[in-house]
């Protein structure tokens, strides 16, 4: 696939290449001075060791007439690791790159032409998996879809496919302004694990409708009338009041924020097209907490590139990996412009509630709110291998002529190491279509037949052989 860039674009993004050709000079002229500087320094210090003939020691550590002969490369990896490899800038695949580029891709790689230059895009993208999402999408009864897979460890995502019924040129999967519903209660039962000492056994209670959040509900009362519920059965079944009450009397708005900020919302998203921060926006009234807490609110927004790493971290032991779809940018004459590679963005939350949360996830599909989507799913000969969970999320818009649905969630090989973190968002119209669950089992599915069926055909060939 090809993109020829109209004048305007050419002027812009040919100043950027030009800013991007001098800026990278810069970074390897500053490594080679300091590299030389740091050999002389080295060289003198052993010659007046030598001359001197003594040995002396700070701190209890001895310095010797020589430096042991492995010292002067192992500096040289330290300044390495320190000074920011240039090729991975994303700032720079941003200056090249336009968001139109990347909306539904057909194939892995395309080229673009920048100020007369010839550039090659290799995404990280599944062409396979990108053209049957594509083919599956309901565009009679959806406004929006967005559906985007990624490989947790690495952040490389595999799948990112959208429809937009009112602006096809604009990706749903990089839209922030989804209100995020109940799949903020994946950050509430984080808080709520490590800060009220929770786990997947507690018991709780609330009192009327599960899905209802009155301010009755929030008493903490225990009457004839009152349910008890697990709290894994709570998050399985997406029960507004418990969530309601844990945001309101235990965690309140200093807690709800520092674990919303720890898994991304109000951030920038360090990707190689610019992506809107995910919005989160708590007021100081208590009945705010509670609506923040189990996503009973439009305030609290969302996109399926974030969804992705909100999943990615429950199956990453709490660790929240920046995304990337560009694996490299090559030039005219195959050298790298821009290279991507796994960085760590923090750690979300502990390894110990990573698992409460796994588990948790594993009851929605196995028994809550994405029990009747997965149905059957261990009886099915792919499917049966994986080990799957997930969050659903549900709400009507202000205007109440749209209905958002989600599911975020994840699928692991159960004998081996094969990981998968899925994020989908579909705006229903008058009509209810495919489920956003529907789409994550299809991409789940596709992706894991496709894999399974490959190692398979490795394992006959070698046994051939």
């Amino acid at each position: 696939m090809s993109y020829l860039l109209n004048n305007r674009n050419r002027d812009t993004t040919g100043n950027n290449w030009r800013a991007y050709q001098a800026s990278m000079q810069q970074p390897l002229k500053r490594r080679q001075r300091a590299r030389t500087t740091l050999r002389l320094l080295l060289v003198i210090a052993a010659v007046s060791l030598g001359a001197c003939g003594l040995f002396f020691s700070v701190n209890g550590f001895a310095l010797y007439r020589s430096a042991p002969p492995h010292a002067a490369s192992e500096t040289d990896r330290q300044l390495e690791a320190e000074i920011p490899d240039p090729l991975q800038d994303k700032e720079r695949a941003r200056s090249l790159l336009l968001p139109e580029m990347l909306v539904n891709l057909r194939e892995e790689s395309f080229s673009m032409e920048i100020d007369g230059r010839n550039l090659k895009v290799d995404t990280s993208l599944d062409p396979d998996l990108q053209r049957y999402m594509l083919k599956k999408m309901d565009r009679v009864n959806s406004r929006f879809i967005g559906i985007v897979a990624a490989e947790p460890s690495t952040g490389r995502i595999i799948l990112l496919s959208g429809f937009n019924k009112q602006d096809p040129d604009l990706d749903p999967c990089l839209d922030s302004n989804y209100p995020a519903a109940s799949i903020f209660k994946i950050v509430t039962a984080a808080a709520a694990v490590e800060q009220c000492g929770l786990t997947s056994a507690s018991k709780l209670r609330f009192n009327g409708s599960a899905h209802t959040l009155y301010k009755r509900q929030l008493k903490d009362t225990d009457n004839k009338y009152t349910n008890h519920i697990t709290f894994r059965d709570s998050f399985a079944r997406s029960v507004n009041p418990v969530f309601g009450k844990l945001g309101m009397l235990y965690l309140n708005k200093t807690q709800l924020e520092k674990y919303a900020e720890n898994f991304g919302f109000n951030q920038k998203i360090n990707f190689e097209i610019d992506v809107p921060p995910s919005h989160l926006s708590i007021q100081d009234a208590p009945y705010n907490w509670a609506e923040i807490a189990c996503g009973f609110n439009n305030s609290t927004t969302l996109s399926p590139l974030h969804g992705v790493l909100l999943a990615g971290a429950v199956v990453n032991q709490g660790e929240l990996v920046e995304p990337t779809v560009v694996d490299r940018i090559l030039d005219e004459s195959g050298g790298t412009v821009y290279s991507s590679g796994p960085r760590s963005v923090n750690k979300a939350i502990s390894p110990a509630t990573s698992l409460v949360l796994y588990d948790m996830m594993k009851a929605t599909v196995r028994s809550g709110t994405a029990r009747k989507t997965f149905k059957g799913y261990k009886k099915d000969r792919v499917l049966s291998r994986l080990s799957i969970g997930g969050k659903t999320g549900s709400i009507f818009n202000r205007k109440h002529d749209l209905r958002f649905d989600w599911f975020v969630g994840f699928a692991e090989e159960i004998e081996g190491g094969k990981k998968l973190a899925i994020s989908v968002v579909v705006a229903h119209e008058e009509y209810i279509g495919i489920r956003a669950g529907q789409y994550a089992r299809m991409a789940i599915r596709k992706h894991f037949h496709d894999y399974f069926s490959e190692n398979d055909e490795q394992v006959r060939s070698h046994q051939a052989g």
